[in-house]
């Protein structure tokens, strides 16, 4: 019985050493990819991501069902494709059990955010873009940040400095060609805060949700 007890001990030791050994190789990998296993952190982080850029398809498809304006259609439907490349991007990244159980709150919130300053005009869509890219690209610089301090990372912050940069464009985009309409209003102002904050307080959910 004793010796049982001894070979069971031994078998658990080595089971235990080799989950060790597994973890020790994961955690010293360079070239963690899309499909590979990834911590439950960083699956919180690109859970918003994903829900970002299924919220910023939404956008664009709710400027171009209700907007006539030829060059503000060209933006919309140019940063369109730029936001479901980003959306296949990180849903590569991103296994469909760990996407956020409220996706189509997102799609309704991201469509109206395009839809109703489309029926507004040009300006209040270009002013709404700018708010949410300003937000957006906090938003990844500060996963940026956090990835930058493990190597094996680096791939999936490459892959979120792409994004950045593309959502950067945007925001700089949206606000030059704000520049040739009348000051902002109160309500568009108002309104822009109101999305920024919405943006905010929908990460802080879906990193749960």
């Amino acid at each position: 019985m004793g010796q049982k007890r001894l070979m069971v001990a031994e078998s658990a030791a080595v089971q235990l050493s080799n989950a060790d050994k597994a973890q020790s190789f994961c955690a010293s990998r360079v070239h963690l990819a899309p499909g590979d296993i990834l911590p439950e952190w960083v699956f919180a982080h690109l859970r918003t991501d994903h829900a970002g850029e299924v919220g910023a398809v939404c956008i664009y498809q709710g400027v171009l069902q209700f907007s006539r304006d030829p060059e503000l259609r060209s933006f919309a439907e140019h940063h369109l494709a730029t936001e479901q490349k980003h959306l296949r991007l990180i849903s590569d990244w991103l296994p469909a059990a760990q996407h956020s159980r409220l996706l189509p709150l997102w799609r309704l919130a991201g469509f109206l955010t395009g839809a109703l300053p489309a029926l507004f005009g040009p300006k209040a869509v270009y002013a709404t873009i700018e708010a949410v890219e300003t937000f957006v690209n906090h938003h990844y610089e500060e996963q940026i940040l956090a990835l930058s301090r493990q190597i094996e990372f680096r791939n999936l912050r490459q892959t979120l400095l792409d994004c950045q940069a593309d959502e950067v464009a945007h925001r700089d985009e949206a606000a030059a060609a704000s520049k040739g309409f009348s000051q902002s209003g109160w309500v568009l102002r108002a309104w822009c805060a109101m999305v920024g904050a919405g943006s905010k307080a929908a990460v802080t959910l879906i990193r749960h949700i």
